[in-house]
């Protein structure tokens, strides 16, 4: 999928299409958005529910924690993806590695609260207990900025 207008409105996926909440790195213009090859929902979109939103470890790495009504309402980007980009996200985020990221989903809304329709989202977590306080660099945040990425390591290798 070729297709990134910020303006297309329509939140509901096209067949075979999955919708995926990113809120780090898979941002536009962030370190890892060449992986994401999905269609941008147009707006920004938010968490219905509250979550924490973390920098970890000296690789400055974003992580949400699967930790529902702690953190606030996390900003992020809507993308409409097709199998090949969500297995190229999932290889990114470690699906399936202990280490690694859950996909799951997760309510978005565009807007402010009440203001749009909640649209049911896949977004990649991390376990509560795969959080060491030791190593949270920063957080809980709203929203993973530009000044946030620039912190932010590739893992070696």
């Amino acid at each position: 999928m070729t297709d990134r207008d910020p303006d297309s409105t329509t939140p509901l996926p096209r067949p075979g299409g999955t919708l995926v909440f990113v809120f780090g790195t898979l941002k536009q213009g962030f370190p890892n958005f060449a992986i994401n090859q999905g269609r941008r929902v147009g707006g920004v979109f938010r968490t219905l529910d509250r979550h924490p939103l973390l920098l970890v470890g000296n690789r400055h790495v974003p992580w949400m924690i699967d930790s529902p009504g702690l953190g606030e309402r996390v900003a992020g980007e809507l993308y409409e993806v097709d199998a090949a980009a969500l297995a190229a996200m999932d290889l990114l985020e470690g699906v399936g590695r202990r280490d690694g990221y859950e996909r799951r989903a997760l309510r978005v809304q565009a807007g402010a609260p009440g203001d749009a329709a909640v649209v049911l989202a896949q977004v990649y977590m991390k376990r509560p207990e795969q959080v060491v306080e030791a190593e949270v660099q920063l957080g809980p945040l709203a929203e993973y900025t530009l000044a946030h990425a620039a912190r932010y390591r590739r893992r070696d290798g």
